[in-house]
């Protein structure tokens, strides 16, 4: 499973739907592929998912001195400036560590860049709150996608790449079928396997699909990184639904990481309704808490899900396989319990499951208080 996969599924001769699926749930473990989805989930089961679409978010710059990096935008905040990582251009791609507050990125059509301070702390060496300024303007884009850094992207951005990947793909490969509003710097690529054919078979067997947004940032995460606060969106058809679907007894299934965050921020905070907060997500993000009832809302969310924080609303979970030193494990467990989690996992090692954004997936099902109805047939 620490094997990740280099290229697309289509690119290794499958759908999208066709990659391996490995199904934990009490009664034990399944494999399969992601085609079969159906087959495990019942009628009135929930599942919610993430419009976001992905940026093409990296672009090539040149430092003092002539010195080439990759720049990944991740983030835009409040004030117009954005969060950026700078990387070393291919095949190293590693973190760029000895850049100075002050320094200046110059970009194609002579935009430019000027890094403002490290993110979120000084003590950071990974991310920069940095200034853009396009063709010599000065001007700074004031919002996300619309502004002067959307514009520089569609013209020469290309979709953030790391070293495992061996070649450049473009953009519609990192896009889902659930792709609507663009904001994310790397795919929410738990959607991925997902393909119009599978919705719609899913649809007409009773299963409910409803979205959220949330733009993730860059998501390598290094060993004890946390996750950055990211903007979200619940609607109040979504959030009607999961009040709903919880009320009746069904599984709220969320399609990755990025919905599972979405969805408890929005919960209600011991019995109140979750507050929105953050300015430019530098904190004080909205939380989920122990009320379990969801609102509608968006804003900024810095909330951390682990032991010290379980799901509250999420009973069931679609991921792809992540470096088990990563924050998300942390985030799995919050949901299903560690050792669901430790044994899916060490499943996937054995059968060889391929892991990152073209990798394969794991739908995790853990204990509820259903009846027989909400528990899947594994034979």
């Amino acid at each position: 499973m620490r094997q990740p996969a280099s290229k697309p599924a289509e690119e290794r001769g499958l759908a999208r739907d066709g990659i391996a699926m490995l199904v934990a749930t009490p009664d034990g473990l399944a494999h399969a592929t992601f085609a079969d989805l159906p087959r495990f989930l019942t009628a009135g089961d929930l599942l919610v998912v993430n419009t976001s679409a992905t940026l093409a978010a990296a672009a090539d710059g040149r430092r003092a001195g002539d010195r080439p990096v990759a720049v990944h935008f991740s983030t835009p905040l409040d004030d117009g400036t954005w969060l950026v990582e700078l990387r070393e251009p291919a095949p190293g791609h590693d973190r760029v560590r000895d850049a100075c507050p002050g320094d200046r990125v110059a970009l194609a059509d002579n935009a430019a860049l000027t890094l403002l301070s490290r993110y979120p702390d000084p003590g950071a060496d990974r991310l920069w709150t940095a200034s853009f300024s396009a063709g010599g303007s000065g001007r700074r884009a004031a919002d996300g996608q619309d502004g002067d850094v959307g514009a520089f992207l569609a013209r020469h951005g290309r979709p953030i790449r790391y070293s495992y990947v061996s070649e450049q793909w473009p953009l519609s490969a990192y896009q889902t079928v659930f792709s609507r509003e663009p904001g994310s710097a790397e795919m929410p690529s738990a959607g991925r396997p997902f393909t119009p054919d599978l919705v719609l078979t899913l649809i007409t067997s009773g299963v409910i699909v409803a979205p959220i947004t949330l733009h993730a940032g860059v998501a390598s995460l290094e060993a004890g990184e946390l996750p950055l606060p990211e903007r979200f969106t619940v609607p109040e058809p979504t959030a009607a639904l999961v009040n709903l679907t919880r009320s009746a007894g069904r599984r709220v299934i969320a399609v990755g990481t990025t919905v599972t965050r979405a969805l408890e921020s929005a919960a209600d905070t011991a019995g109140g309704a979750g507050r929105a907060g953050g300015a430019g997500g530098a904190g004080g993000g909205q939380r989920g808490g122990r009320g379990g009832v969801v609102r509608a809302g968006h804003g900024w969310t810095d909330l951390v899900l682990g032991s010290d924080h379980p799901a509250q609303v999420v009973t069931g979970l679609i991921t792809g396989w992540h470096d088990p030193e990563a924050s998300h494990l942390a985030l799995l467990e919050a949901v299903a319990g560690p050792v669901l989690v430790r044994a899916a996992y060490a499943e996937a090692d054995k059968a060889h499951y391929l892991g990152h954004e073209f990798g394969d997936s794991c739908l995790l099902l853990p204990p509820t208080t259903l009846g027989t109805f909400g528990r899947p047939r594994l034979d």
